[in-house]
This record gives C-alpha cells, structure tokens and sequence, in this order.
C-alpha cells in the first residue's frame, strides 16, 4: 500500500464502493427448486465513486493533495515548478526570466493570483503565455511554484484510504484503484472534482488479514491536523477561449470531463481479483452554457462551431495564490450551441465538444 501522511488529506464530499462476487447461474439439476449457492473463490470486482471539493495547496514544496487522483486519471507524474524570476523584456503576455525557465509548453506559470500556460518556448529564458495576466508580472519579484499534470499512455492506480470515527468503527482502503473518468464542474457553490473507476480490492479494518496487498497490518490514520484547509469557492475564475484567445463573463456553468475508457483485466485464468487495467481511446469532453452577447468574441465562438474551426479553451479556478487550478485545452471544435430561451436572457448550450491533439497532448491540468 502506498504511504499516506496529514498532507494527503482531500475534503471528500462522498465516496461510494461497491464490492460484489460474480453470481453466476448454476444449470446442475438438484431435484430442486432452491438456489444452492456458489463456491467462495469466484470472481470478484469493485466499482467506486469519489466527489470531493477542490482546496488551497499551501505546502509547495510537495505536490498538492489532489495530485494522486489527476495523475491517475491523465497518466503522467505530477512536474513541481519551483517559480523563477522575470527580468527586463516581460510583457502581460510574454515572460523574460532572469534564469534558465526550464519550462515547456503546457507548463503552468502563476502571477499575482492569475495561472497561464505556457503556449511556446522562444529560448531557454523566455516563454510566450496562452493567454495574457490582467497585469504583467513584476520584474524582479520571484513568481510563485506550479504542479503540472499531463497525459500518457498508461495510466498508474491510486490508493483511498477512508478513515471514520471513532477508532472502533469500520476503516476502508480501496486498493488499485483506476480512474476511468474524472470531472471538473465550475460555477458551483465549490469547485469540485469527481472520480470513477474500478479498483482490485477493497480492504477493511473487520477482515483484514496479514498480507493482504503486501501489509502485515491494516494501516492507521495519519495524525490529523483537524480541518486544515480551505475549499475554493465555485464562483471564483476565468474562462479563456478563442483561436486568439479573450476572456469570456457570460459563463454561467462548464463541466470539463476526462474519459479513460478503461477496462479491467478480470477474465484471466487463476484469478479471482483484477490484475491490471487497460485503457481504451481517451475522451475529454467539455460542457459549457454562457449567456448569449453581440460582442466579437461570443460571434467568432458561434462562427467556430459552424465552420469546425478549433479554438483553445483555458478555465481558471480560484483567483488567489495557492488557491489556484488551471485546465488548459489547446485545441477543441465546438459543436454548434443549443439556443435556450426560456429564460429572460438568451443561453448558449455547447454540449460535449471534443478536445483533439496529436500524441497525448489534449489537456494539460495545474495547481498554483
């Protein structure tokens, strides 16, 4: 089992796990009509489901909390950026480091409680941003450290840990656990992050047995630090579109969804527990309602969708330093919008437009 500390602490909102064995039919003839069973040893499988509210990263010199969960659902370890200093020659749009940068494109870059990324390198101590910062960053003042998570092929499992009080009660670890969606919904009372997948076992305080996934005894609770933390209000944030992107105001909500496909290794002879997963094509899906403008932003939006243009999509959640996340698509086709008018303002419904790319580069995900 994978360690755990107080710092790997997330504000769970709800998880549920369903463990069940395979019923399968039995055609003997036993004279009659009673079910007879089956034998122990037959398969089984565990399905779970994790709602949870995004909240501050106040250690940076670790990886924030939610890291496990995005790095299993998009493949990729998560990158720490440390910060770097910006020097004469930045702009609200383009960044001159003092220092090798070491950043690449998608890499995330937090100023004045603001995250851009990185659209391209033009040397090894300037970069261009995806979107410009409401103000350029201050020369000379250090810029502050970001968590990078990109896709891969392959994707790594987690480990849950569900821990109740009192002591006595019930404790649960799901153990290799897969994300096969992960969703981001903005603009509610909390931004919040929700994960589903399959996992190959789930364990419990009641019967936990030495050696089960590799523990000679059944893991306890972290020291908590109590309700250290802090949820990031669902109101608070940016929204980026466009092939040059502007800043949209009328959003009044968007669901960014990651679909992994993935389907379990549970067929395989010898085994009555999963031995691996396997993801399929990947899929990442984004919502998104806003109120209709005749500004030239929302009209190239609409001219997109009906001419298949792909534009690049930004949101921003949070508007303070160390309260920040960041999902960054670089190019997606918008379907057409639903027109809604059935409220005093005219709606925009784009319902599940695809993000594309070209090798594991459809999304990229940031803490800051």
């Amino acid at each position: 089992m994978a360690a755990i500390t107080a710092d790997h602490r997330i504000p769970a909102v709800s998880m549920t796990a369903q463990h069940q064995r395979e019923s399968s039919s039995r055609r003997d003839k036993t004279g009659s009509r009673t079910w007879a069973g089956v034998p122990r040893g037959m398969r089984r499988s565990t399905k779970f489901e994790l709602k949870s509210y995004m909240r501050d990263w106040t250690n940076q010199q670790a990886l924030p909390a939610h890291g496990p969960l995005v790095e299993a659902a998009l493949g990729q370890s998560g990158n720490l950026w440390p910060g770097g200093t910006p020097a004469t020659g930045t702009t609200d749009s383009g960044i001159v480091f003092a220092a090798d940068h070491g950043l690449t494109p998608g890499s995330a870059v937090v100023s004045d409680g603001e995250i851009r990324f990185v659209a391209a390198v033009a040397d090894p101590r300037t970069v261009v941003m995806n979107a410009p910062y409401t103000t350029a960053p201050v020369v000379g003042v250090q810029l502050s450290a970001s968590a990078n998570y990109r896709l891969a092929s392959e994707l790594p499992s987690v480990t849950f840990y569900d821990y109740w009080d009192p002591l006595t009660a019930m404790q649960r670890v799901l153990a290799g656990a897969g994300v096969d969606r992960m969703s981001v919904k903005l603009n509610g009372d909390f931004h919040e992050f929700a994960f589903s997948g399959v996992a190959q076992d789930l364990l419990d305080s009641a019967t936990f047995i030495s050696g089960q996934n590799g523990a000679t005894t059944f893991p306890a609770e972290p020291q908590s630090t109590g309700n250290a933390y802090s949820p990031v209000p669902g109101n608070l944030g940016q929204v980026w579109i466009g092939v040059v992107p502007g800043q949209l105001f009328t959003v009044s909500s968007a669901t960014i969804e990651v679909r992994n496909n993935l389907e379990a290794r549970n067929r395989e002879y010898g085994r009555s527990l999963p031995s691996g997963l396997t993801p399929g094509q990947r899929e990442v899906m984004v919502s998104l309602e806003l109120f209709a403008q005749d500004d030239d932003l929302t009209t190239e939006l609409y001219q997109a969708a009906r001419q298949q243009g792909p534009v690049g999509l930004m949101f921003q959640l949070g508007q303070s330093a160390t309260e920040l996340a960041g999902i960054y698509i670089k190019s997606m086709i918008p379907d057409v919008p639903t027109f809604d008018d059935s409220e005093k303002r005219l709606k925009w419904k784009f319902k599940e437009s695809r993000a594309q790319g070209t090798s594991d580069d459809e999304i990229v995900v940031a803490f800051g």
